[in-house]
């Protein structure tokens, strides 16, 4: 039985489906909507509604401060499994990983750094990567 690389897509949703479920079973919010998308050997994800209804509380209480250091203590101990579950789906190591996320209108912005390219069928499918590979085949002529 052969098996076919997977495409772009397909891992980018594997990505949101598995960040949706590592942010619920970690924290109990399950972000409403996540976009992953890939540009060469990095990748962007944004979580919609991921603040959790306790750094609500905080934030309708007036204690801005705290939310934000409670938000970033869940950023810090959820990063590792993170970079773990990436490297998994992606195959390819995480060089960095960058998070940050905005209160007020609930969203989280995650950018992660590799150490390569996936290995997906329609590389050229990839921001940039394509731009990359026509270089590299115009430099060989």
């Amino acid at each position: 039985m052969s098996t076919q690389k997977p495409t772009r897509g397909q891992i980018e949703r594997t990505l949101k489906q598995r960040i949706q479920a590592l942010y619920l079973a970690e924290i109990g919010q399950r972000p409403e909507q996540v976009i992953c998308q890939f540009f060469d050997d990095k990748l962007a994800i944004v979580l919609e509604k991921s603040v959790t209804l306790s750094e609500k509380f905080l934030l309708a209480t007036q204690r801005q401060e705290l939310a934000q250091e409670v938000r970033s203590h869940i950023d810090a101990a959820i990063k590792p499994k993170l970079i773990q579950m990436i490297e998994e789906v992606t195959g390819v190591a995480v060089n960095t990983i960058l998070t940050a996320t905005d209160l007020n209108s609930s969203i989280s912005g995650i950018i992660v750094i590799l150490s390569g390219l996936p290995s997906v069928r329609d590389l050229e499918s990839i921001p940039k990567a394509k731009r990359k590979k026509k270089c590299l085949k115009s430099e060989k002529l």
